[in-house]
């Protein structure tokens, strides 16, 4: 099919000559006007909504190159011409009108003869007769562009309201300022189009007989091309100029492979597009990512990861076209698996099996139907839909997938816990913002995953990626299960526990014998866990000046983690985990009542004793027990041990803070919220504290202007020489002012 390349200044007047003629259907009709029928939808590109004005934004900045710089052919435009001339478009109606719109723009703006431009009152529009007089008044009216191009037009007195009304109309004035934005600045527009800057292929048609059946089937009567046509048309574009059979290869497997591929995972709209889309957005992330970058900061819209990425030339588009080949076509043929969900559960799972990885309850199993839905959104709480930790375990699953003939299926389980270890202990590190302490990690993360996945090794050596901590333990676990296979699947257990997720070190590779007995432990109420495990000894461990982490009644709770994950920025973890370990070394077996034992032991052996340290109260006494986070507040621990108080935050004191002592002996809940739970307030104005030897009630003397104690009212508790009470303070505060 032979086309001829054309301007708008050139198409009108020619003739279509007998050798085209043979070619085309057309007997040396000479082309006179161009009239958008009746039956064709509206000029849609001038449309306000966010998608339109990507697109619009994205066609006017190469219409702007064409014209500054480097010439542009927008495709191929046809249509039948009829026996008088008269072309009635089939297809590049909206270019078309683009262009009448920018030649318009140049000849007005740069005062060029109107005999020059003459040529535009041969374009015209009969959707509707408002859309047909405004082109006639377009053409003839001259403005000053002194103000906003649509407000100069709308307000002439040959303007009607109404026509505000018609859909064409207003998307034209809509284009027109968009493209006094883009070319307020351009010289020499006109001298640029008559030199050929953008031009187009035209195939005229003759006697087609265009029926409305027809242009509904072929043109889409109303309906906008999607983002995902939008992007198709311009990736094809890209490729055809670089290399025709790449753009055919890549075309055709995003028509055919790549669709039946991701048809599953099609949802409510009953297309892939969508779908497509994220996943091209991983890629183009991971891309980034592999280049030493970071999306973070940049327009991360589809079509500017194409310009970003797959411009024709672009140094490195063959690299990344081989890429999105191979990250596509991994997941076409998993041998031996139905589907890319049978997969992935081969090897993850919910709750620990033999031979399978843990993953917790809150992400799908399928992480590609995960992507494929949510990449690129931000969720209801402000963060990413698809965590970073996601992306970077996709990507161990894909580097798998492109070397199935280099990796055993055993191999790559193996490689993938360690993987997962990495990602669920490292949160922080986990980042690619230039912003945060360590910078952008990723780069150097997926290197480190590439070592993993490809050849079972870890870099420690490596900078600024995983966790050290979790990176040092993964090297030890590599090392011990390849000395001791027999044992594996006894770490694999302990590892998938959903206190650990993965860092065994409270418990430690050398203590294999409380490996199954941790699982036994909390399987028991874990009330009773934490006490028993206080009494054992100060497992405590401080996370900055003045706030402790204590364990936590709540199984669901943030406290057991944060104290079996060593960080470098708490202090106590030793101590934790020798505690721990005396625990379960000293125990064959674990239920509520012998755990509750060991507690009611100690209790008796204080209180034989007379002898109540914190820990005696924190284990006697319910109210002493933090919630969710296990949090306390000490001002002085080694010095005043009893002025701490109960937070119920994770990081800050807050109105549900409190004093325990004053909590547990007023049964009328006289704490104050306002001083964060930390005193008694009275009737009379007088206020009561908790002191480390003393309960002290204070009053306000106006006179002094400062707080004064009221002697009378203090109760001294008797303490031995390490400080410690030797009387219980709660029963003898209770004793003399309840009872």
């Amino acid at each position: 099919m032979a086309t001829t390349l054309h301007t708008l200044m050139d198409i009108f007047g020619s003739n279509f000559n007998e050798e085209d003629s043979k070619k085309n259907n057309a007997d040396g009709i000479i082309l006179e006007k161009i009239i958008v029928p009746m039956i064709q939808r509206d000029y849609a590109q001038g449309r306000v909504g966010a998608e339109v004005e990507k697109v619009r934004n994205r066609f006017l900045d190469a219409l702007k190159q064409a014209v500054v710089d480097s010439p542009v052919t927008l495709d191929l435009i046809y249509g039948d011409i009829d026996a008088d001339g008269t072309m009635i478009p089939l297809d590049g109606q909206q270019r078309l009108t683009t262009l009448f719109l920018l030649h318009w723009y140049a000849a007005k703006r740069e005062g060029i003869a109107e005999k020059d431009y003459d040529f535009l009152n041969n374009f015209s529009y009969a959707t509707r007769y408002s859309a047909r007089d405004f082109c006639n008044r377009l053409v003839k009216f001259h403005p000053v562009f002194e103000e906003k191009l649509s407000e100069e037009i709308t307000d002439q007195s040959w303007f009607p309201f109404d026509w505000l009304n018609d859909p064409t109309i207003h998307s034209m004035l809509v284009m027109l300022d968009s493209i006094d934005e883009k070319f307020a600045d351009i010289d020499n527009i006109w001298e640029s189009l008559k030199n050929r800057a953008i031009t187009f292929y035209f195939l005229p048609i003759k006697d087609m007989g265009l029926t409305d059946d027809l242009y509904i089937k072929m043109n889409s009567r109303g309906k906008p091309l999607t983002t995902f046509e939008n992007f198709k048309a311009e990736l094809e574009n890209e490729l055809r100029q670089k290399d025709n059979k790449l753009a055919e290869d890549i075309i055709g497997k995003i028509d055919r492979d790549w669709t039946d591929m991701l048809w599953d995972y099609r949802r409510e709209n009953h297309t892939t597009d969508d779908e497509f889309l994220r996943y091209f957005q991983f890629l183009c992330d991971i891309i980034c990512y592999k280049e030493g970058d970071t999306p973070q900061g940049k327009d991360n819209d589809v079509f500017e990861l194409l310009n970003r990425y797959f411009l024709h030339d672009n140094s490195k588009l063959e690299n990344h076209v081989e890429l999105l080949k191979k990250y596509f076509d991994c997941w076409c043929d998993i041998k031996d698996y139905d589907s890319p969900y049978d997969f992935f559960q081969s090897f993850i799972s919910h709750e620990h099996e033999q031979g399978k990885i843990r993953w917790d309850n809150r992400y799908n199993i399928d992480i590609f139907k995960d992507c494929l839905c949510s990449y690129g959104e931000i969720s209801g709480n402000g963060n990413r839909a698809f965590a970073l930790g996601r992306v970077v375990l996709l990507y161990a699953v894909v580097t798998y997938l492109l070397h199935k003939g280099e990796v055993s299926y055993t191999d790559f389980v193996r490689r993938i816990r360690i993987v997962n270890n990495l990602v669920q202990n490292s949160d922080y590190e986990i980042s690619d913002s230039e912003n945060r302490v360590g910078g952008n990690r990723m780069p150097m993360i997926l290197k480190q995953v590439d070592l993993i996945i490809l050849q079972g090794k870890i870099d420690v050596k490596l900078e600024r990626n995983f966790n050290v901590i979790q990176l040092s333990e993964e090297t030890e676990k590599l090392k011990w299960t390849s000395d001791n296979p027999d044992m594996a699947e006894l770490l694999f257990a302990l590892e998938d526990h959903s206190l650990l997720y993965g860092q065994i070190g409270v418990v430690g590779l050398e203590n294999t014998n409380c490996f199954s007995k941790f699982e036994a432990l909390f399987q028991c109420d874990y009330d009773a866990v934490d006490c028993a495990l206080l009494v054992t000894g100060n497992y405590i461990q401080k996370d900055n000046d003045w706030r402790y982490q204590l364990g936590s009644s709540m199984e669901r709770g943030m406290a057991w983690r944060n104290l079996f994950h060593r960080s470098r920025n708490t202090e106590g973890f030793e101590n934790t985990k020798k505690y721990l370990v005396k625990l379960l070394s000293e125990n064959d077996d674990f239920t509520d009542e012998i755990l509750w034992g060991i507690v009611e032991d100690y209790i008796t052996e204080c209180e034989g004793k007379n002898l109540y340290d914190w820990r005696y109260y924190y284990v006697k006494y319910d109210e002493f027990r933090p919630g969710r986070y296990g949090k306390y507040r000490w001002w002085d621990f080694k010095n005043k041990p009893y002025e701490f108080a109960v937070m119920w935050s994770e990081r800050y004191p807050s109105t549900k803070t409190y004093q325990p002592f004053l909590k547990e002996v007023d049964p009328d809940d006289n704490l104050d919220p306002e001083n964060q739970g930390m005193s008694l307030y009275w009737d009379n104005g007088s206020w009561t504290v908790c002191e480390n030897d003393a309960f002290v009630t204070y009053w306000y003397d106006e006179e002094l202007e400062e707080s004064v104690e009221i002697p009378e009212e203090r109760i001294d508790i008797k303490q031995n020489e390490d400080g410690v009470d030797i009387e219980n303070r709660i029963e003898k505060y209770k004793e003399l002012c309840w009872e």
